[in-house]
C-alpha cells in the first residue's frame, strides 16, 4: 500500500520532554498528541544529554536497539541535538529546528557561550543528512546548508485550551487582586535568555495612574497558562534570542495586548494588530514606554483572528505532508539505486 494511504509510522527523538511544571517544552508533547488523533503511529524517544558524551552514547545505542526491533517509516528527531541518535540512518531522518539548536545557547553572562557554538555545528552537520528540514520560523532557514529542504511550521496553538476568558474569575482563582494592573512575564526569570531582570526594571518605571505589578508565571501547570494571561492585563516579553516565541502566540490566542522587543518572529506576529507594541528597542524605558501606551488604551485585543493558521491541527497537516513527501522520495531514491546495482554491466 502506498505510503499515501496507509498510517504513517514514526519514531520520534527528543531531548526535551516535559515531565514537570518548570519544563517548556510542551509544545512537543501537544504535537505528538495532535499527530496520533491524525492516525499517525508515534512512538516517542525521550533522552537527557545534558551536554554528556556519555549519555548521548547510551542514548544512541538504546535508539539504535528500538530502531531494530521495530519497523518504523522514519525518524523525527526535535531538536539539531536528538537527530544525533539517528546517524547513520536507518529510515528517512526529519529535523525540527527550534531555536538554541541553531542560534545557539545564552551564558549567564548574557552571551553565546562555546557549548552553544559546539551545538550549532553539530546541527549543521546532522542536517546534511536529513531528507527534510523543519524549522519553526523563516530567520533560522539562513543558518542550515541549502542542499536539503526547509520547510517552515511554527510551533502551533491549542486553540481550544488558549482562548480568551473573563478576567474577574481568573484573578480570583490565581489569588490575584483585582483593581490593580497586572503585566505577565512568562518563563524563568533566572533565565538569562529571558532577562526577567529586564522586564521587573521596565514594569518598575510605570508611576502614577499605570503602576503595574509584574507577575511571573513559573513553574506552573501549562494547562493555567490561559487563566494567567485571562487575569492579566498586557504580556511584557523580553528575550535577547527566539526562534518563535509560544508564549507570545498564547498570548494572542488569549486577546491579551503584547508588549515585546524585536526577537524572533515577533515582528510578523504583531504587525497590524491594534493595541500591541513591537519596541524599537531592547532599553528598559523604551519597554516602560510601550507599556504605559497598552495600559493606557486598556482592554483586550483582536489577536486570536491572527493566529488562526496556528492551529496545530492545520500545521499537523503540513508536517504529515512533509512526512510523506520525505518517505516517498527515499523509497524512489532506493529504487533508484537498486535499479541501476541490477543493470548488467556495458559490454
Amino acid at each position: 500500500m502506498s505510503t499515501d494511504q496507509r498510517a504513517l509510522s514514526v519514531l520520534m527523538l527528543t531531548s526535551e520532554w516535559p515531565r514537570e511544571a518548570d519544563h517548556t517544552a510542551h509544545f512537543v508533547q501537544r504535537q505528538v498528541r495532535f499527530l496520533e488523533a491524525a492516525g499517525v503511529r508515534v512512538e516517542v524517544f525521550p533522552f537527557r544529554g545534558a551536554g554528556s558524551p556519555l549519555r548521548y552514547a547510551s542514548a544512541w545505542l538504546r535508539a539504535r536497539r528500538r530502531l531494530a526491533r521495530r519497523d518504523f517509516d522514519l525518524v523525527h528527531a526535535q531538536f539539531g541535538q536528538s537527530a544525533l541518535l539517528a546517524i547513520p540512518k536507518r529510515v528517512p531522518l526529519v529535523i525540527t529546528f527550534r531555536g538554541d539548536d541553531l542560534l545557539g545557547v545564552i551564558g549567564a553572562d548574557g552571551r553565546p557561550t562555546r557549548a552553544g557554538w559546539i551545538l550549532q555545528q553539530l546541527s549543521r552537520l546532522v542536517a546534511r543528512g536529513a531528507d527534510a528540514i523543519i524549522v519553526v520560523a523563516e530567520h533560522m532557514a539562513r543558518r542550515l546548508p541549502r542542499r536539503v529542504p526547509v520547510h517552515v511550521v511554527p510551533s502551533g496553538i491549542d486553540l481550544e485550551l488558549f482562548r480568551p476568558l473573563p478576567p474577574g474569575p481568573a484573578r480570583e482563582r490565581l489569588g490575584l487582586p483585582e483593581g490593580e494592573r497586572l503585566v505577565l512575564f512568562v518563563g524563568d526569570p533566572a533565565d538569562p535568555r529571558k532577562r526577567g531582570d529586564l522586564a521587573q526594571n521596565a514594569v518598575s518605571r510605570l508611576a502614577g495612574s499605570l503602576r503595574a505589578r509584574l507577575v511571573v508565571a513559573w513553574r506552573v501547570p501549562h494547562a493555567q497558562m490561559p487563566e494567567y494571561m485571562a487575569a492579566c492585563d498586557a504580556l511584557v516579553f523580553t528575550s535577547l534570542q527566539e526562534g518563535s516565541p509560544n508564549a507570545v502566540k498564547e498570548a494572542l490566542a488569549c486577546d491579551l495586548p503584547v508588549v515585546s522587543v524585536p526577537v524572533g518572529d515577533v515582528a510578523e506576529r504583531l504587525q497590524g494588530i491594534a493595541g500591541c507594541e513591537l519596541c524599537a528597542d531592547d532599553r528598559p524605558e523604551t519597554i516602560a514606554a510601550a507599556l504605559r501606551r497598552v495600559l493606557a488604551r486598556g482592554g483586550r485585543i483582536a489577536g486570536r483572528a491572527a493566529v488562526r493558521d496556528l492551529d496545530e491541527r492545520l500545521l499537523t497537516q503540513q508536517v504529515i505532508a512533509i512526512y510523506r513527501d520525505a518517505v516517498n522520495r527515499a523509497a524512489r531514491w532506493s529504487a533508484a539505486r537498486q535499479l541501476t546495482a541490477a543493470r548488467p554491466p556495458a559490454a
